[in-house]
């Protein structure tokens, strides 16, 4: 008797690196993708995928029915979007209300996308932010916590318009170039590598607290292209 596939819970199904997940997930043979999103994502064709819509103050209800194995995050907003207390409403708070709804609805691992740079002490506010949210996810002892942190993602935005990010992914392929060494963790990286990283986090079978910055989430996703080329 086979297996039942894993059952992966996506929120920030919306945003880049969430709707990559789902354009990857969707076809993966021994995953069970579900997406809780306040908006519809388009889905594209092939594949499978649960989605189910609900304002963010339910979703602590909705996870607890849909009993999710793991966790991927990719929730993120921006102070522009958002102002500086939406941002943290989001990117600290939600993120926190979800993994704790999915611990208590039997989650055993999380897969959080974060960001280079993220510390706790950081000057710079969002990194700061960042860095908390790590710590308090950690602290919920889930069996096996990945956190990804790629450096600026590059990909096409459905709606949010981001001028400075559109210019810095121009600019890009250029500016790696010059990094080397301790540096490379800074280089940009596709949103379908982060993706496909997170996807093949919730395949790995070790336990434990693990972060992956630019190579390690080169090298998570090379694994997933020769399970699922």
């Amino acid at each position: 008797m086979s297996e039942r596939p894993r059952r992966i819970l996506l929120v920030g199904a919306t945003g880049l690196v969430g709707r990559a997940v789902i354009a990857r997930g969707r076809t993966l043979p021994g995953l069970a993708l579900m997406a809780l999103a306040r908006r519809a994502v388009p889905l594209g064709r092939g594949g499978h995928v649960e989605m189910l819509l609900a304002p963010p103050e339910s979703w602590g209800d909705a996870i607890a029915r849909m009993h999710p194995d793991a966790l991927i995050c990719a929730l993120g907003t921006t102070t522009a979007v958002s102002g500086k207390e939406g941002l943290r409403a989001v990117d600290v708070e939600l993120v926190l209300e979800v993994a704790i709804a999915a611990r208590r609805a039997g989650a055993r691992q999380v897969v959080l996308v974060s960001s280079i740079g993220a510390d706790l002490h950081a000057r710079n506010h969002y990194l700061a932010m960042k860095g908390e949210v790590e710590v308090r996810l950690q602290r919920l002892r889930f069996e096996r916590f990945d956190v990804l942190r790629p450096g600026l993602l590059r990909g096409r935005r459905e709606a949010d318009t981001r001028p400075l990010e559109m210019l810095g992914q121009a600019a890009s392929p250029l500016a790696d170039v010059f990094l080397h060494g301790k540096m490379v963790r800074y280089r940009s990286v596709r949103a379908a590598m982060v993706a496909a990283a997170a996807l093949q986090a919730v395949r790995e079978k070790a336990a434990g607290h693990f972060v992956h910055e630019h190579e390690g989430i080169r090298r998570l996703s090379a694994r997933l292209d020769k399970f699922a080329p």
